[in-house]
């Protein structure tokens, strides 16, 4: 079952409010995020800043981790850009991988409003409450 208190912590991320993230979907160990593309996420060459794209992949982690109720916090992190995004929009679904006692492990496609994959994502998670 969804922890309801944990997504409203969640929810309460500044940053992921200020890019303008919102959450789409969650599920027990996934979640979705989207993010229209303004002006101010892109890079000087024209394209979606890789920061903005990040934080959209981190956001829908820190979603899907957090979903059972049970604080988690990243401890590591990696992405792979693959394309630039093409159309106003970005999404990222986060889906877990693996989770025991203490740590969690995610994977995260971000994909264009064209539904191509732009970025790949992994991250590990600290489970701090059980």
């Amino acid at each position: 079952m969804i922890e309801e208190e944990m997504i409203r912590t969640v929810k309460k991320d500044q940053f992921a409010k200020l890019l303008g993230i919102e959450i789409q979907d969650v599920a027990e160990g996934m979640a979705q995020v989207k993010m229209k593309i303004k002006e101010e996420h892109l890079n000087g060459l024209g394209v979606v800043q890789g920061g903005v794209i990040f934080t959209l992949a981190d956001f829908a982690f820190a979603v899907a981790s957090n979903s059972r109720g049970n604080a988690t916090v990243g401890i590591h992190a990696d992405i792979d850009y693959l394309r630039p995004p093409k159309g106003e929009w970005l999404f990222a679904k986060a889906q877990e991988i693996n989770s025991g006692k203490t740590l969690s492990h995610y994977s995260v496609s971000v994909t264009d409003g064209d539904n191509r994959l732009i970025a790949s994502f992994s991250g590990s998670g600290f489970i701090k409450e059980h």
